[in-house]
């Protein structure tokens, strides 16, 4: 089996692939990146990826960068973790259409309202449109619940789960009941415990070094 590289800050949104690690339930290696002494900027890191930025994974000779994709690729590359819907199911294309409106809608809306960026006088030249077809959009399809996919939990909710709980402690999004009824089962799977708990000791081995 090719080794599981994880570079890792957890103040950064690295987190999110660290909890994806943690319900894939495969072997990793976590390499700790210190921003204060500059190594996400090293050329050995801008070797893997030129954008200096995590999170970053490295499997066998595949790197992987941006959260959504690292999401995507350990669902895929690790099958018996049933964190994606099958290619062939009615599923996959619901699974695709939330994991990357996390990624295309979620995350710009939330940090163009968290720095009052200026609203522009075509919302329909944004990818997101408005703030609020935004998160109306994405709190009507969490309604059925539990999950995105209903009873099925899989990396999407990994990752727009993130988004909403960073979003909302963050003051970046409203604290909307559906908000936090969803993110509150999420919070109490082990997988979000166990990175919780580590990213506490990593924070720590970095402070420390």
């Amino acid at each position: 089996m090719s080794e599981l590289v994880f570079f890792y800050n957890p103040q950064s949104r690295a987190r999110i692939v660290h909890w994806m690690l943690e319900e894939v339930g495969a072997p990793y290696t976590v390499k700790l990146v210190n921003f204060e002494k500059g190594e996400h900027k090293r050329p050995e890191f801008l070797a893997l990826n030129p954008m200096g930025k995590l999170p970053t994974i490295q499997h066998g000779n595949t790197v992987v960068t941006e959260a959504a994709a690292i999401c995507a690729y350990l669902a895929d590359a690790f099958p018996a973790a049933s964190l994606a819907p099958a290619q062939n199911s009615a599923e996959r294309g619901t699974y695709y259409r939330w994991l990357f409106f996390g990624a295309g809608c979620v995350e710009p809306a939330m940090i163009d309202r968290l720095f009052h960026r200026p609203q522009v006088d075509r919302p329909s030249a944004l990818g997101y449109g408005s703030y609020d077809d935004t998160f109306n959009g994405l709190e009507k399809a969490l309604v059925p619940g539990p999950f995105i996919l209903g009873q099925r939990f899989s990396a999407a909710d990994v990752y727009v789960g993130s988004q909403i709980m960073w979003g909302m402690r963050m003051k970046a999004i409203e604290a909307r009941p559906e908000f936090q009824k969803y993110t509150g089962a999420l919070m109490e799977r082990p997988a979000f415990k166990r990175s919780l708990a580590q990213s506490e000791q990593y924070a720590q081995q970095l402070q420390s070094g």
